[in-house]
Order: structure tokens, then sequence, then C-alpha cells
């Protein structure tokens, strides 16, 4: 098991129908903008768990930064469509206290990498 995720959404593997769609938008130069977008949100957010916290960056030329300290992650939630699950993506939630989540992504590569990690975590602090 690796000790270490930091990972930005999939383009393609989260939405393969959307892809394709752009790539045949192409011609029109639509698709080329659709793309171009599209790539800069994907690369403009950043999950990444290290030691003891989970980090969620996200924004292209203002940032926003959450962190989130392992210990008091009640938590985590994947949520995958057929496709999602084919592809290896899904989206993670993460709970602290209180019904609403404190950090959620959608078309995380290797979601259940990312809970596994955080557990490991939570046991290795008790």
């Amino acid at each position: 098991m690796t000790s270490h995720y930091a990972e930005h959404p999939a383009m393609f593997r989260n939405n393969p129908l959307g892809f394709i769609l752009a790539v045949i938008l192409i011609p029109a130069a639509i698709g080329i903008l659709i793309l171009m977008v599209w790539y800069l949100k994907c690369k403009s957010t950043l999950l990444e768990i290290n030691d003891n916290e989970i980090i969620l960056e996200q924004g292209l030329l203002s940032k926003e930064r959450t962190e989130l300290n392992v210990s008091g992650i009640r938590t985590v939630k994947i949520k995958q469509s057929l496709f999602n699950r084919l592809f290896g993506v899904g989206t993670l939630s993460v709970y602290t206290a209180g019904d609403n989540p404190e950090i959620q992504v959608h078309g995380m590569p290797r979601p259940e990498v990312f809970r596994d990690l955080v557990k490991a975590r939570q046991s290795d602090a008790e």
C-alpha cells in the first residue's frame, strides 16, 4: 500500500463522454476552449494527505486552502457511478463534525487509497 496521496481530479476518466464530445467539437473551436477550461480546473485542484493532515488546494490565480487534521475526521465517503468505478475515480467527501462535508472533491483517482490512508493514519495516532 502506498503511504502518500497527492492527486488532481481526472479529466477523461471522470467524464469520458464529455471529453469525447469536447474533442469532436475541436473543429468548431469551442472544443479547444472547453478542454482548456476543464484542464485548468482540474490542475488547479490538488488533494493531498501527508503525515497528519489532509490538504485541499483550489484555485489558479487566487488560492483557497483547506487543512484538516486526520485525528478530527469522522467519516470519509466515496461516491462512484458505474462509469466512475470502471475508470477508478470517485467523489470524495470528508466529514468532521456536523452533517456537511468539510472537503468534497469530484473526479478523484483512486479514492479508496485516500480512505485507507486516512484510516491507517487514524489508527497510528491511537
